[in-house]
């Protein structure tokens, strides 16, 4: 017949609650250190995740539509070399002469 011998009882009870309190332990430091993790974080402006992604799909999106607009205008130049050269309008022909000195001065004497 085995009996138990109190000494092994009182250091299984034992172990018991010390493994029980470090539990608890661990636990309360998981906790501080999420708590402070979490200020460092608000003190750094950090942007949500969600935030982040939306801003980086749109700036994909912008870069996208640079290169598309890139490739128009690189077109619409090789056009532009090709085509015959322009006359000069008529506008550009009668364009009235630029005002001498003495006329651009008595015409701010008036309009003070």
């Amino acid at each position: 017949m085995q009996t138990r011998s109190p000494i092994f009882d009182d250091l299984a009870q034992l172990l018991t609650s010390a493994a029980g309190a470090a539990k608890g332990v661990r636990e309360e430091m998981e906790t501080l250190v999420r708590v402070q993790v979490e200020k460092a974080a608000d003190r750094l402006d950090l942007v949500p995740r969600e935030d982040f992604e939306a801003v980086r799909a749109m700036a994909v999106k912008a870069s996208d539509r640079v290169e598309a607009l890139e490739v128009e205008v690189a077109s619409l130049k090789k056009e532009l070399k090709g085509a015959p050269p322009r006359k000069a309008s008529a506008k550009k022909a009668a364009r009235p002469k630029a005002k001498t000195k003495a006329k651009r001065k008595s015409s701010r004497k008036t309009t003070r």
